[in-house]
């Protein structure tokens, strides 16, 4: 009796921790939009359809807010609780007004710190509760949910499942299979400038991956900002690598990709970008974007252009730096089709006969001195003289004097390989300090790329090169282009660059198709709710008509890289050459400063990067060596080249 009663002793902090985490349905005080409607008499109201009705368990009465936008209702809970599930029924006959409707946790009353439990991706049926379940250990007192614009809120009953816990960071839960970004901004502001920042709280979650900060946002872009779905810039309180991006900066852009309907050619570009080592490529990744508790799209989370750490690489410059060599660099420039809309100190026109708008981006308008100004403006200058002077072809006192013309020419075949008729119309370049040459770089804005631009279509049609075929250029830097590719000295170079990556497989139809399909399977679930949310499959958007479903924009993407591939080959006259595969025995692995190096790569291999746990870091091809920054511990790197043989490292990350 007594070892029987020592047992169940034993097992009671079990059975009590086994019904402290069986879900029950909540119940706290009733919270949410105050100003409701009365339908019936068509005015406001505090007492009529109220948040009261969404807890009452009646499906006939419901909840309508004054206000189109924003409508919310919820629970305090009074202490935190893990959310397992939740439950709702829309208004009868308003069964569509739930679809994008978003569910929160937050452990402030102003919902300040909230993140998305879960969206309804569809209509639901009257007269009954739907359900969904919330994968998420974090603990919240207050939940919420809040309908989608323009409908009232409108819905009739809510319900909130789950056990007492403050729980923990270790998933916190994402809407879909892509990380999520959520931003509240001080009292739900609405962020309408690009001059002006609004504070606001930023959570972004993938997995176990949990990053919570203070933020200023405004918004961003040209064209991109008149689009209804916006583009957004997004300044952290304390620098991090956020979603473990090489860049440790506080600096992030949240570009809206509302005219690319297949959501992804400035990541395709990113990738050409990278394979043809590019000296900075942004890094970039798919996300879901809640803005204020409204779902508002698929989003590419992306560096900021900007002089730093993991991004563009010059000297730093300060006030002081007024006389040579100082004053001859870092400089970072942009050939800049909107110029003329920046500040008059931080852009310039050259000189004519062949005028072009230059931006100055570092130093930054509001530290960079005359000197700095007038320095820069004077080599960009010097540089255009030599590239349309006589003697632009000599070796020593030509263009290439002052051009890098390795980055030139890989620009040009990214810009001409993904079809980009906005090459020219913004070109990134910088100046190191005691180097006379310009570099060009890093690739920018690639969403009228890949077959994206009605003026050009068909791009593959045409017999002469995309920018010379209608593509854009800022003021006259077409003739810039033309004068460079007159030259038989860089016309060799474009043809043996071209041949070396086709050589190596860093550039073929089956490996870059095989990038398009694997964001297309990331961002299935994600496009499904951003072309809800942005209804445009059937709409001209930007510069393209409607071309068909989501998975018909990704076909055209995927086809034209294949048909552009054989164009530029036969463009350049490239013969395939007859070269072995190298060993598997002479890839190495080795680490230093955080970061996995795998080296002795001479073809297309995939690389796959595990913890000792399985799980997966990452996952890439690429067709020469690689780094990558990876936390403290203990990896397995997995390469496997095209004939399919698989060889195991090991390294140790300190």
């Amino acid at each position: 009796m007594k070892k029987n009663f020592l047992c169940c002793v034993a097992l009671l902090p079990a059975a009590m921790a086994l019904v402290a985490q069986t879900p029950v349905k909540l119940s706290g005080t009733v919270i949410g939009t105050a100003e409701c409607y009365d339908y019936g008499a068509e005015t406001l109201s505090t007492t009529v359809n109220t948040a009261v009705n969404c807890f009452d368990n009646d499906f006939t009465t419901f909840f309508a807010t004054n206000q189109r936008n924003e409508g919310w209702a919820g629970l305090d809970l009074g202490q935190k609780y893990v959310i397992t599930e939740v439950k709702w029924c829309p208004r009868a006959t308003q069964s569509d007004r739930v679809r994008l409707g978003v569910f929160e946790g937050a452990n402030n009353p102003d919902f300040g710190d909230a993140v998305p439990l879960c969206v309804i991706p569809v209509a639901s049926l009257e007269n009954q509760l739907s359900a969904q379940t919330v994968n998420s250990s974090k603990g919240y007192r207050y939940v919420r949910y809040i309908g989608r614009r323009d409908v009232r809120c409108n819905v009739a009953e809510l319900e909130f499942w789950g056990y007492p816990s403050d729980g923990d960071n270790s998933h916190v839960g994402q809407i879909t299979g892509l990380p999520t970004v959520a931003i509240h901004t001080v009292n739900n502001q609405i962020i309408d400038s690009k001059e002006n920042y609004v504070k606001g709280i930023i959570s972004v979650i993938d997995g176990d991956y949990f990053h919570t900060d203070s933020l200023d946002i405004r918004g961003r872009g040209n064209a991109s900002w008149g689009f209804p779905k916006k583009p957004y810039r997004v300044k952290l309180y304390k620098k991090t690598r956020l979603l473990g991006n090489p860049a440790n900066e506080k600096n992030w852009t949240l570009i809206n990709n509302y005219g690319d309907k297949s959501l992804m050619r400035n990541l395709i570009a990113f990738d050409i970008s990278n394979r043809m080592e590019m000296t900075y490529t942004p890094a970039g990744r798919p996300v879901d974007v809640v803005l204020n508790g409204e779902y508002v799209g698929t989003y590419q989370l992306c560096d900021h252009i900007e002089v730093a750490g993991g991004r563009v690489d010059v000297e730093k410059m300060d006030e002081d730096d007024v006389a040579l060599p100082d004053l001859s660099g870092g400089y970072l420039i942009e050939v800049d089709g909107y110029a003329s809309n920046e500040t008059e100190i931080s852009w310039f026109a050259s000189n004519n006969p062949h005028s072009t708008p230059v931006t100055v981006k570092y130093p930054k308008d509001d530290e960079i001195v005359p000197a700095q100004f007038d320095y820069i403006r004077g080599h960009f200058n010097t540089m255009q003289t030599a590239v349309f002077a006589s003697n632009y072809t000599d070796a020593t006192n030509g263009y290439r004097k002052y051009i890098d013309v390795p980055t030139f020419v890989r620009l040009f075949l990214i810009g001409e390989l993904s079809g980009n008729t906005d090459t020219y119309w913004s070109v990134y370049m910088t100046k190191k300090r005691n180097d006379d040459k310009f570099y060009f770089g890093p690739v920018w804005d690639f969403d009228i790329a890949f077959e994206n631009d009605q003026r050009t279509y068909p791009i593959n049609g045409k017999t002469d090169w995309v920018y010379r075929s209608g593509g854009s250029s800022a003021g006259d830097f077409k003739a810039f282009i033309d004068r460079m590719l007159s030259d038989s000295y860089m016309l060799n170079e474009i043809k043996n660059t071209w041949a070396q990556y086709r050589n190596g497989g860093q550039i073929n139809a089956e490996a870059l198709g095989a990038v398009v399909d694997n964001y297309a399977t990331q961002m299935n679930a994600s496009q499904d709710l951003n072309f809800k949310r942005w209804n445009i499959l059937n709409e001209y958007t930007h510069m393209m008509w409607a071309r068909g479903d989501y998975a018909n924009n990704v076909k055209i993407v995927k086809d034209y890289i294949s048909a552009r591939i054989a164009w530029i080959d036969n463009k350049l006259q490239y013969i395939p050459s007859s070269t072995t595969i190298p060993s598997l025995d002479d890839i190495t692995v080795y680490s230093s400063d955080k970061t996995i190096n795998i080296n002795n790569i001479k073809e297309m291999t995939e690389i796959t990067c595990y913890d000792i746990t399985g799980k997966i870091f990452f996952t890439v091809k690429t067709g020469s060596d690689y780094s990558r920054q990876l936390p403290a511990g203990v990896y397995l790197i997995k390469v496997t080249t095209q004939n399919a043989e698989t060889k195991i490292l090991k390294s140790v990350v300190y």
